[in-house]
């Protein structure tokens, strides 16, 4: 029986622009991360108050994660969607006012960033209108997607597919949950968890937006685009389903393994390290799975560009998922962590797997999508190698620089003392390490210039193209070889019931302690994998004609890992902090304390003393839950450029902290920070002062009614006594600066606040 035909014409208008748009910001945001790299070195380039490193740093990482790469998963998801599913977008307008949205995102990220507005959480800087922003308009690009996938002329879903539905809804949890907060006015909010609680959402959320923003998308368009560069089917369709499925169930477990040896349960922690070190094995079989689908095109990896670039994508991706579940381990953290080491793992990520993957993905779409030839093969082998030797280059850099910085930093002299005392030493040691990472990020950033050329210079010279497909005019009953499983039969398949048990004992997984909580995750992933493997492909072919099952699926394997190690950290586990002990921050304090965050101090430093023999001989006791039970956002870091200062309260006197912040050479000559003597003239409004202690008791912290009413004569009485004792010290300022509120801040991290009378000196107090 013949069937009538139509012509669907694709919207492929849509991908061209977000591949304009990737490039265009890629350009920016490796500029800028080329421009803050020369910073360290070079520190007479920050130019203050809006150039600083501080500043700048979250603006390359928000560039370069949500500018660049976001723009290319869009493009890559529109294109290869609408041809998976045999049918073009459900709405062209919301597509338009998707990648509009995001631009407009992107552009007040960009301005807002350097003006010092920040939420202070890593790769979650943005303050809470953009947050806001941003969930409509990833809701409406979830919207626009699930309804294609509705009308979808291809029942059953192709594993890229699969991984486009994990990124969208797991992104949307991540974004919602991480980024409540309490705003104060348009500009500003405080995040609604404090200390260890915030750290715990961060990090789940910190280290999941790298799995299914850059991760998981970025696989789906792997498995789209390789197959269709080598002209080869996937290398095994089973091992892409064992991929999957352990990929986004795992994954939402390990963002724990970047807080090791902090104040974080160690039930926490372990359970983080754990579900990392098993990440290697659907890592790799992704891996795998990508190069032997390149199998039978060896022979074109020398003349093709799109296959070199794929290729080395994929071993890059290989790499990145080793060193991660290596680093997770507990030792190798001690050794890592605060380094930049770590610096350099997140980059062999970001642009060798990431930004080769773009790269590959580019000189194979532009073509098409403009109906031509790419314009020149010589300038994309180029680019290839500069971008390639370019990342080793920084990666190879990091590393020496990392482990450096880690030896020198734990190194004893035979009777037990520090070998190097002073931090400032360990950046002297690793100025060439930076140097060269600089040449390698230039030489990356080279190379995407040539790109950017030959891709403006390929769409030149043709016109823009709409793909298209005939499908049938109406549906077809048509008759199967083999009756079809139902939704009820499928949810009834060993496989499911299995994984059910397992997820419902999981759930209760943090209450157990760290050694039973090991053992049974393990048992029950490995029931879980063991069900779905021994059920055979034709089982999940079925589920795959499910989309609706297929995705809420998707949503509980997701769900499973937040809610067992997110509800017993932030709910059950909740402690009580005695204010007597622990004061809260006093008006000025707080003041300062919002300096710090807007100026990005936490890129640089830490606020986490571990319990590692070295750090304590260095720092001090190591930090307890209660000292961090005031801090919305926490402020542990993740890098240490700078020492950490969680007991740094009267280390030095007053005068010190003016001029180190006024001019960090003329206290340390080698220091690389940057110079901020705008705070010394920068008046502190102290009519919001009041506005921000309501908000901070709204949130919990234990604020009596008269501390809130006299704030602003409170934060005037300490930054007088402050000046006086600058004063005595042959040293000008003025009461109500935000240099001033700083000094308070500084003074009191790691010492109570003294009570009324003590001169608000806590230079002058004593150890709890």
């Amino acid at each position: 029986m013949s069937v009538a035909l139509e012509r669907e014409v694709f919207d492929d208008g849509i991908t061209r622009k977000f591949v304009a748009a990737s490039v265009g910001w890629g350009i920016v945001g490796l500029m800028v991360g080329v421009f803050v790299a020369t910073q360290l070195f070079v520190p007479s380039l920050n130019f203050g108050p809006w150039f600083t490193f501080g500043r700048l740093r979250p603006l390359h990482t928000n560039a370069v994660v949500f500018a660049f790469v976001g723009n290319m998963v869009f493009a890559g998801i529109y294109y290869s969607s609408q041809r998976l599913l045999r049918t073009r977008m459900a709405s062209p307008l919301l597509s338009k006012v998707h990648f509009w949205g995001w631009q407009a995102i992107i552009l007040a990220a960009a301005i807002t960033l350097p003006l010092g507005m920040t939420q202070g959480k890593e790769y979650a800087e943005l303050e809470w209108p953009i947050d806001v922003a941003i969930a409509v308009i990833w809701v409406l690009f979830g919207v626009n997607f699930f309804l294609t996938l509705r009308r979808r002329r291809e029942k059953h879903l192709y594993v890229g597919v699969w991984f486009y539905i994990a990124t969208i809804i797991t992104v949307a949890v991540l974004h919602v949950v991480n980024s409540l907060s309490l705003p104060l006015d348009a500009t500003k909010s405080y995040s609604i968890y404090p200390g260890v609680k915030d750290a715990l959402v961060q990090w789940w959320y910190g280290h999941n937006a790298v799995a299914f923003f850059l991760t998981t998308p970025v696989l789906g368009i792997m498995y789209y685009f390789v197959p269709k560069a080598a002209a080869r089917p996937v290398y095994s369709y089973r091992l892409s389903i064992v991929h999957f499925w352990a990929l986004v169930f795992l994954y939402i477990w390990a963002g724990p393994h970047h807080l090791l040896y902090t104040a974080l349960p160690t039930w926490a922690q372990t359970l983080g390290m754990v579900f990392s070190l098993m990440l290697w094995a659907p890592s790799w079989g992704g891996m795998i799975n990508g190069l032997l689908t390149l199998r039978g095109a060896w022979a074109q990896l020398r003349t093709d560009p799109v296959l070199k670039f794929f290729a080395a994508a994929i071993t890059l991706y290989g790499m990145a998922t080793f060193e991660g579940p290596l680093l997770s381990i507990k030792n190798v953290s001690a050794i890592a962590h605060y380094t930049d080491w770590i610096i350099g793992h997140v980059h062999s990520g970001a642009l060798g797997w990431n930004g080769l993957m773009a790269a590959g993905m580019f000189y194979w779409l532009v073509p098409r999508l403009y109906s031509t030839k790419l314009y020149s093969d010589k300038l994309a082998n180029h680019h290839f190698w500069l971008a390639t030797l370019g990342i080793l280059f920084y990666m190879s850099a990091m590393w020496t620089a990392g482990i450096t910085q880690s030896l020198m930093l734990s190194a004893l002299t035979p009777d037990g003392a520090l070998a190097h005392p002073d931090f400032v030493e360990t950046v002297v040691a690793i100025r060439w390490p930076y140097i060269f990472r600089a040449v390698g990020g230039g030489a990356y950033l080279l190379g995407f210039l040539l790109m950017a050329f030959n891709l403006w210079k390929t769409a030149a010279s043709g016109q823009p193209h709409d793909g298209s497909i005939e499908v049938p005019a109406a549906e077809e009953a048509a008759p199967k070889a083999t009756p079809e499983r139902t939704w009820q039969q499928i949810l009834l398949g060993r496989p499911l019931i299995m994984t059910a048990v397992g997820a419902v004992l999981l759930m209760g997984i943090g209450l157990l302690g760290p050694i039973p909580a090991v053992v049974a995750a393990c048992a029950l992933v490995g029931l879980a994998v063991a069900a779905w493997v021994t059920a055979g492909e034709g089982y999940h072919h079925a589920l795959e004609g499910k989309a609706f099952l297929f995705s809420a699926l998707t949503v509980v394997a997701v769900l499973i890992g937040g809610v067992a190690e997110l509800v017993p950290a932030v709910v059950l586990s909740a402690r009580g902090v005695d204010p007597r002990k622990n004061p809260p921050y006093s008006a000025l304090e707080v003041e300062g304390r919002d300096v710090y965050v807007r100026e990005g101090c936490y890129t640089c430093h830490s606020q986490m003393i571990r319990p590692l023999y070295a750090e304590t001989l260095r720092y001090g006791d190591p930090t307890t839950i209660a000292e961090t039970a005031w801090d919305h956002p926490f402020q542990w870091g993740s890098k240490r450029t700078g020492p950490d200062l969680a007991r740094v309260g009267g280390k030095y006197p007053d005068v010190w902290h003016q001029k180190h912040m006024i001019d960090p050479r003329a206290v340390s000559a080698s220091s690389v920070m940057p110079a901020y003597p705008h705070l010394a003239t920068n008046k502190l409004n102290l009519d919001k002062t009041r506005d921000k202690l309501r908000a901070m008791k709204t949130l919990g912290i234990p604020y009596e009614k008269d501390e809130i009413e006299g704030a602003k004569q409170s934060a005037l009485e300490q930054g007088e006594a402050i000046s006086k004792r600058l004063q005595a010290d042959g040293a000008t300022l003025a009461a109500d600066t935000e240099l001033t509120a700083v000094i308070a801040y500084l003074q009191r991290l790691g010492k109570p606040h003294p009570k009324a009378g003590a001169a608000g000196n806590p230079v002058a107090q004593q150890e709890p």
